[in-house]
Parts: structure tokens; sequence; C-alpha cells
């Protein structure tokens, strides 16, 4: 007896039954010859014959008798009836079996089970009539002569499982067996109409998409050619539709577009929402959406930029070398967000263009002065009237590409109120971990700004948040000396403000005594603004001659500058004449450089009362508290002036607010000065914090203080031990003209300056 496994195929007795002579040996091993009898056993899994195992079969098959093979070796078998398994060992060259007859009940008459038939196979024809190939399915089907042929012929078709093929076998009555076979090929007749009514709904919606596309194609050809006959009547949403297309856009943005595109085409032109509609597609595809190259930089060539377009500010432009130098080994933007810190007029916004220069990028200037709505940084909601792009996102649209060279200027300036806080948007701007992926709410989708160098300016850092700062290196532009004054007005300054003017070089001259005048005695500040002016000012004066034909050449002087500026000379702080006890010169930092200031106490009849005028804030309150301890402490013979006298403090200008951490020592000395009665040289001038243990503490500003103690005819200056440092940023110009000393302790101070030293007071390294 030959095995024969198979699987998921509906057998049931007395059908004829075929298989492919290659299949018959592959899964039974041998050679099929007529009238040999053999054994159908059904799989469980569908599995190769070298696999398979007892457990693999199912418990019911069938037998049956070959009726013929033909000369390709196919076998056509015909079932005889069930039987049960009662053993099976399956090896790797043989299956054998023990097998017992299953009986099953014929409750169903030849009658009643051919007209079960006749039903179900019209129920077949009736599915096919309009197929294109009902003609040979009808053929056929009139080989079918039973319900079983026609199950076992349908059986790859069919929707059941194998188990419920397995299931008709094991029916053990014929009315059982006939109505699960006319179920599933019920099952199969009505997938198979579901099919055909999906298929024929598919290739409906298919022809009217081709249609579509077709009848779209060719109004696209005729719209270009209209387009290019009249380009002036191109319409809005055609004009988008290209400008998308062309922008680069990355997939969240394009997928914006194209809906904020749609939904114009279906408000029309007489919606009140066009305008906006519009305003933003304009907007999005006027970005430059495309990654830019890292150009190759040379530093060379940089650096002659950077020298050309700035005179002095060396270490500013060796920090900038060096960034260009970092971002070139990368090939990307990299290193610190540069924050230049400085008096008005020293550069710092200027700079930023010659940096935009010597990269070959597209400059932007965003100014934050003023603003407190972090909309301003992020953006409006296009929920809101009026709603806008930041100021960041429109400076890069401004600038036409994603990587231009941002200056963000005036960062000290930032506010906040209740519309938000604009320093902490700012924070993502920044920061290279997250801009990358900077989402302005107006534009509702993230745009990359890690390509984007951004530079940011102040005035001060002491305003601008922690956080903020923190994300910043922090490079200080120190004010100009004399000398770099005078070189960056006969450099620049001049020269812009003639050609400003419309005069030329042949028609004014400015001598060089007149511009070192101007210098000193009409302007009064750390940077170069105020000069400009005046320079200005002085074109404009040369231009009325010139244009009234007055003079051909105009040279002025010295002592034309009055008639020409319109302007009398700034009265700048001077060294007074004669010195006095309590007086004592300071030095002070202002957002202009610096300056000094003089520092005035006088005791005057009363109860031991302190007066303090001059618009002195908190902190230098606080500084004439510590003061007057630290000299009741130092001069306790002198304790009765105090108990018997008021002690007036004054400082000079006191229209203006005057406020910082570095007037203490100065403080300490004048009155120091006054209860000695010694006056201290008013060539002396100093700078520094004190604490009630007589220690000079560190300050800021130096660089700026000790300009204006040049400037003023200053030649002794005190400075913190600690600030020792700070002169590195120092011009070597003004060290050479001051005579610069380091103290520690208040009494160096005091005997430096040829005050009596301190009796009683103690060293703070000595023990109780």
């Amino acid at each position: 007896m030959i095995i024969i496994p198979y699987y998921n195929i509906v057998i049931v007795p007395g059908i004829s039954l075929y298989f492919q002579g290659e299949y018959f040996k592959e899964i039974t091993q041998t050679t099929a010859q007529a009238g040999e009898a053999v054994a159908l056993l059904m799989l469980r899994e569908n599995k190769p014959r070298e696999q398979m195992q007892a457990e693999d079969f199912y418990p019911i098959g069938l037998t049956g008798t070959i009726e013929a093979v033909d000369q390709d070796g196919n076998v056509k078998i015909r079932t005889d009836g069930r039987v049960n398994i009662e053993t099976i060992d399956v090896t790797a060259d043989r299956i054998d079996v023990t097998l017992s007859n299953r009986q099953e009940a014929a409750d169903l008459t030849q009658e009643e089970t051919a007209k079960h038939f006749d039903q179900v196979r019209e129920a077949f024809v009736h599915s096919i009539q309009n197929s294109p190939m009902g003609m040979i399915a009808r053929n056929f089907i009139r080989q079918w002569d039973s319900l079983g042929e026609m199950a076992a012929s349908l059986s790859d078709q069919m929707i059941n499982s194998n188990d419920e093929k397995y299931q008709i076998l094991a029916a053990d009555t014929l009315s059982e067996q006939t109505e699960r076979i006319e179920q599933a090929i019920y099952q199969y007749l009505e997938a198979d109409k579901v099919k055909k009514e999906a298929a024929a709904a598919q290739q409906s919606i298919n022809e009217k998409v081709y249609r579509e596309q077709a009848i779209r194609k060719q109004i696209e050809i005729l719209q270009n050619q209209l387009d290019e006959m009249h380009p002036e009547n191109v319409s809005d949403v055609r004009k988008f539709e290209k400008k998308i297309e062309e922008a680069q856009m990355n997939e969240t943005a394009h997928a914006e577009a194209v809906k904020v595109l749609n939904r114009m085409k279906q408000e029309g032109q007489d919606s009140h929402e066009y305008g906006m509609l519009y305003e933003y597609l304009d907007f999005m595809t006027s970005l430059s959406w495309k990654k830019e190259k890292m150009p190759a930089v040379d530093l060379k060539e940089a650096e002659k930029i950077l020298d050309a377009d700035h005179f002095g500010l060396d270490k500013v432009k060796r920090r900038i070398i060096q960034q260009l130098a970092v971002m070139t080994l990368n090939q990307k933007q990299s290193g610190s967000i540069l924050l230049f810190v400085g008096a008005p007029g020293t550069g710092k916004t200027s700079i930023g263009q010659s940096i935009a220069k010597a990269l070959g990028r597209a400059y932007v200037r965003v100014s934050l002065g003023g603003v407190r709505d972090e909309a301003e940084i992020r953006g409006h909601r296009r929920t809101y009237v009026g709603a806008m792009p930041g100021r960041i996102m429109d400076g890069i649209k401004r600038s036409g590409v994603s990587n231009p060279v941002v200056v963000l200027d005036e960062v000290d300036k930032l506010s906040r109120d209740y519309n938000g806080d604009p320093s902490s948007a700012l924070l993502e701007v920044l920061d290279p971990e997250q801009n990358s992926t900077f989402t302005d709410h107006y534009m509702n989708v993230p745009y990359d700004l890690s390509d984007v160098l951004f530079v940011c300016t102040a005035n001060t850092t002491d305003t601008i948040q922690e956080p903020l700062l923190n994300r910043m290196e922090v490079i200080q532009f120190p004010g100009y000396t004399a000398s770099d004054k005078f070189q960056i007005a006969k450099r620049h300054l001049l020269p812009r403000s003639m050609e400003e003017m419309g005069i030329r070089k042949e028609n004014m001259k400015i001598s060089d005594a007149a511009l070192r005048t101007i210098i000193s005695d009409y302007t009064m500040e750390a940077g170069v603004r105020g000069l400009k002016k005046r320079l200005d000012t002085l074109c404009r004066a040369a231009a009325v001659r010139l244009v009234e034909g007055k003079q051909k050449h105009i040279t002025i002087t010295t002592g034309q500058l009055q008639t020409y500026l319109d302007m009398k000379p700034i009265q700048h702080d001077h060294l007074l004449e004669l010195k006095q006890p309590g007086v004592v010169t300071g030095l002070a930092w202002t957002q202009a450089g610096g300056d000094i200031l003089f520092i005035e106490a006088l005791f005057t009849k009363g109860k031991g009362n302190i007066i303090i005028t001059g618009q002195l804030g908190d902190v230098m309150k606080e500084s004439v508290q510590i003061a007057v301890s630290l000299v009741k402490s130092m001069y306790p013979e002198k304790a009765e002036l105090f108990e018997k006298n008021d002690l007036h403090i004054h400082v000079p200008a006191g229209s203006v607010p005057k406020d910082g951490p570095s007037a203490g020592i100065t403080l300490t000395t004048a009155i120091a000065s006054l209860v000695n009665g010694k006056a201290v040289s008013p060539k002396i001038a100093m700078t520094g914090e004190v604490s009630l243990r007589g220690c000079v503490m560190p300050i800021g500003g130096l660089p700026e203080k000790l300009m204006a103690a040049q400037r003023a005819g200053i030649t002794t200056v005190f400075i913190p031990q600690e600030n020792v440092d700070d002169l590195d940023e120092v011009a070597a110009e003004v060290k050479k003209n001051l005579e610069i000393i380091p103290v520690h302790m208040v009494s160096d101070v005091l005997e430096k300056t040829g005050l009596p030293s301190p009796g009683s007071f103690l060293n703070p390294d000595e023990e109780f």
C-alpha cells in the first residue's frame, strides 16, 4: 500500500483525484502502478516529506486505488472509504500505518444527493456567467460528478482553513458532510463575488483617477503655454504650486505648504482668509530650504579683511580667526556662540559684517533692544489677526540663504512681561543641540538653524539672564585709546563722511592736530560713534561752503573747530588744581566707557549723622557704611569727630545716578584723608571695593577705567591685586603713561598716599 500525505485539500470517498508525476514521487518516494492500493493521510501542517512525524497527521484518512498512470507519470486515484489510523510509524524513507474501516451513515438518497449537487453547480455557473473565462469554466464544471469532486477541485480557492477541510472528511453522516461542503463552496462563491465587486469598484476608481490625471496633464500643458505667453497673468495658485515644488522643503514643511495651498484653492480670492494664506505661502516659499555646502575659508584673507575693516581689537580678531579655523576643520558650523561686550561705538556690530565678508556669506542684523514679547522670537501663531514670523526667521528670509551670519544686537536689552520671556525663547535658537529643528509658531514646521553663525552683542552682561549667558562666550571690546581713535578717524571715519556728503578728497583736508582736538575735547566716549557725528558735522559745514562757491579747497585747523562744529568743547572731569583733605579721585565704568569722579567728604557740626548726596545707589550707600566703619576702626582716636559732627559724603554731578561695587577704597581714603586733615594728591586715582576685614576686592571694567585716568591726566592708579591679570586687556599706550600699583589691603593704599598708618586696625592674618 502506498501512503500519500496531503494538505489543505477536501477529499471524501467516491471521487477521482489527479496527482502530477513529480509531485507524487516527492510525497510518496515511490513509483505508481495501476491497481495498487493507496492510503491518503491528511497533514496538520504543510511539511516536506523528510520532516514529517507521526503527530503531524490527523487520525482519520481514506483508502483508494490507482486507476491509471499516463506516460508522463501523472496518477489518477479513485477513493473508496474512510479509515481510522490506529498506528503510524514515520521513518526517513517510509511511512507504515495500521488502519481500520470507519463507517458513515448514508442518510441521504441518491436523488437527494444529486439535487444538492445540481443546486450548488447552478449557483457556480451563475457566478461565472459574466466572466471572460466563462466558457472554459463551464467545460471544466461538466467534468464534476459530485459535490466531493467539486470541493476537491476548488480546495485551493476555498477560504476555509485546513482544519475546516478536515472536518468535512471527519463527518460521520452523508448529510453533515454534504452540508459542510455546500457551506464551504457558498463561502467561496460569496468571497469571489466580493472580490469581483471590489475589483470592479477599484477599476472604476482607477479609470476616474487616470482620466483626471490625463485632463490635468492637458490643462498643465495648456497653462504652461499661457504662462509663457502672458507671465503677468499667472494665477496665485499656479505660482505657489511651482514655488513649492522648487523650494526643496523638508517633508513636514512641504506637507503643510500643500495643505495651505489646497485650502487657498477652496477659499477663493473673495475669502477674508485668502490674504493670510497668501502671506504664509509667500513667506514659506521665499525661505531658502537648501542645505548650503560649507565653503573653504582662507584664514589669511580673513585676517586681511578684519584688519582692513577694523583698527586694533587684536585679541578679538584672534578669537574670530580661531572660530573660523574650527569651522573649517569640522566642515560645519561649530564652536561657541560669540558674545561681543563693550561700550557703544566700539565696533561690535560692524565686525559681524566683516565676519560675513570673510566667510563669503550673507549678513543679517536682528535688533533685540526693547523686545519683551516671546512672539518676537518664536513668531505669532496664525490664529491671531496680523500674525507674522519671529525676528529670527524674518532675518533668515531676508538673507535668502540657510546659512547667513546673524548678528543678534543688544541682547542685554531684552526684557520680559506677561507675554513671556524672550531670553528663554532665544535659548533654543542659540543651542546647537536644539536649533536644528527650530519651530517658529507662524511657520508651524521645523527649520534647520544649525548652519547659521550667530554672533551676539551687548553693552554689559549684568542684565543678561544666567542661562542665556551660559550659552555664549563673552569677548570684551575695550574702548579705543586716543591713538586708536586718531587712526580710525583718518583711515575709516573721515573718508566715509566725505563720501557720504559728496566731498572729494582734493576739496577738503583736516589737520592732524584738529583731529586730535576733536577726539580729546569734543567727544567723551569709549567708542567712535560720537567722533563720527562730529566728522559728519564738519563735512556738512564744508559742503555748504563748497556749494556756495566761497571756497574751492577747505583746510580745517584746530582754531576753526568751534566755528565748523558750532559747539564748545565738552567739559571733561580734569584734575583738581588744588588738593584738599577729604577729596579723592575715583574711577568709574559707564556704558560710554570709563570716567573719573571725585569723592568729597566734609564734617559739619551735628550729632554723628551720615549724609549721602549725589544720587548714589544702594550698593554705593553700603560702601559708604563700610568705609565709615573701617576708618573708625583704623583711627579710634578720631572717634570723637564722628560723634560730634555729621559726615557729609558727596559725589558731584548729582543729577546722574551712580552705583556699583568699585568705590569702596576711594570712599575709605577720602574719609581717612578728612579725619587726618591730610590731602591726597589729585594725580592719584583708585578703584576697588573693600571688605570689613580691610581687603581690597576685585572690580570690573578695568581697561575703560584706566583709559579714563590717562585721558584725565592721572599719573598713579591703585587697583586690586586680583585684577593684575586684567592688565593684559589694557592697551600698551595706557599702561605706558600710568603708574599702576596693585594693592591687597586698605592700609597699603593709605601708606602709599601719604596718610598716617592705621593705629589699632587689625590685620586679617592676626588672631584675636
